[in-house]
């Protein structure tokens, strides 16, 4: 899926690229594709530290508050691409 969004502002000690190139490893995206498409038992799976900070979490701000977390957390689209060649349009203080 591809999203249209708006330019990121830019902060102390970053820059912002205008992007020409991106590098996309098959095998990283691959894994985070799969990653997405699964339900919330095989990412359970695959992640069981993030399982013990959620029931952490459960412990610290009770449950559906720590629901509401997790599924906002998970809704959050990925960038694909982490190499990337271009030309600097603006540096940050």
């Amino acid at each position: 899926m591809l999203a249209d969004v708006s330019v990121p502002a830019v902060g102390a000690g970053k820059l912002l690229l205008r992007t020409r190139v991106s590098l996309i490893s098959a095998g990283t995206e691959r894994m985070l594709v799969d990653f997405g498409r699964a339900g919330w038992i095989a990412k359970a799976r695959q992640q069981p530290e993030k399982v013990r900070q959620v029931l952490d979490k459960i412990r610290t701000d009770g449950l559906l508050p720590t629901v509401e977390a997790v599924r906002s957390k998970l809704d959050q689209p990925l960038p694909l691409g982490y190499c990337n060649v271009g030309r600097v349009v603006e540096v940050g203080p």
